[in-house]
């Protein structure tokens, strides 16, 4: 008998007319879910073949808590348990603390706060802390998120751009906050799938199947890598203005819009989900990222100092490796395209 989460159990079916066929349910879920005779219940026949019973009229509204102690905790590691908290889809978080401690934890639930989506703080005492999620997981669509994070990206990767056309550093001067930006939609999808897999009322609010979501997780990760290395372009920029004079003059500069034309065109095929597209626009990335690799060699062969050198090197790496991330995003479009046209049959013994 099957007596709570987790387990399993087998019931025959049984056939009480022509057409009719019933199915006991174990009583502990009856029990558990509140349910009465003559309840409706859903019946959800799933692409996997399994049929999902779910109450109809009765929702159970189950919050997710979790509470860490602050003085038992690794030092420093209060703002990687939460951020691991938020991610696994926790809706209340209490942490509890010694007062002396009171300033360092009050930091570590600032940047806590800047880098979530939702979170307020709804209690605050002398030994505890309470925050509270405010964002139900299927009120954002997916899409939007990354929509968001692909703007982000290419918005600083034009302003690099700028920059090297002759424009004042100030154009990138934020790219911090829009690295951070970028990082906390990733966290936001991550809780957002995370929530998904465990309930059907968020992946059918969302719209999206449970492998679907894990695909999008996987974009929003090819994406936050992106920004990744814009940002560290940025990096190079203010750290060493005079790489922007000496740069402008190579053809690396030349490589940016062709990447932003072809990440485009992927972008586009989120809901198109065009083979030949697709694979047209990673085409375009392979042949970049060759070309990226013939003046890297062609760079160490050359009689230029190693300051110059390293200098490109790390440069042409950056573009390189948004070509190889645009490409990624570009098979799992793939992966999302052919998961929707498979069919299922009976296989033969």
């Amino acid at each position: 008998m099957a007596l709570g989460p987790g387990d399993h159990d087998v019931r025959k079916l049984q056939a009480t007319g022509g057409s009719t066929f019933t199915l006991s349910l174990p009583k502990p879920w009856v029990i558990n879910n509140q349910l009465e005779p003559r309840d409706s219940l859903r019946v959800d026949w799933r692409p996997s073949g399994a049929l999902r019973i779910t109450p109809l009229d009765h929702a159970v509204n189950l919050e997710q808590q979790i509470c860490f102690n602050f003085e038992l905790l690794p030092e420093n590691s209060l703002h990687d348990h939460l951020m691991g908290a938020y991610i696994s889809g926790a809706d209340f978080i209490q942490v509890s603390f010694d007062p002396k401690n009171k300033q360092a934890l009050k930091h570590s639930v600032r940047r806590f706060l800047r880098s979530t989506r939702g979170f307020e703080i709804m209690e605050e005492g002398g030994t505890k802390v309470g925050l509270r999620c405010l964002l139900n997981a299927g009120d954002m669509p997916l899409h939007a998120s990354l929509n968001r994070m692909y703007l982000q990206v290419t918005s600083l990767m034009r302003d690099i751009i700028t920059v090297f056309d002759g424009e004042d550093k100030a154009f990138i001067s934020d790219a911090e906050e829009r690295e951070s930006e970028v990082d906390a939609l990733l966290y936001l999808i991550e809780r957002q799938v995370r929530i998904l897999l465990d309930s059907h009322l968020v992946a059918t609010k969302l719209n999206l199947t449970r492998s679907q979501a894990l695909e999008y997780a996987n974009l929003a990760r090819c994406l936050e890598r992106m920004m990744d290395h814009a940002f560290t372009i940025t990096q190079h920029m203010t750290e060493y203005p005079v790489m922007i004079k000496e740069m402008s003059k190579t053809s690396l500069v030349e490589c940016i819009p062709k990447w932003q034309n072809s990440l485009k065109e992927l972008m586009i095929n989120i809901r198109t989900r065009d083979s030949v597209r697709i694979e047209e626009a990673r085409h375009h990335l392979k042949e970049l990222q060759r070309t990226l690799l013939q003046y890297e060699h062609e760079l160490l062969s050359s009689e230029r100092s190693k300051k110059w050198m390293a200098q490109s090197l790390s440069f042409s790496e950056s573009i390189r490796r948004l070509c190889a991330y645009s490409r990624d995003f570009g098979e799992i479009l793939l992966n999302l395209k052919i998961s929707t046209e498979m069919v299922r049959v009976h296989g033969k013994v």
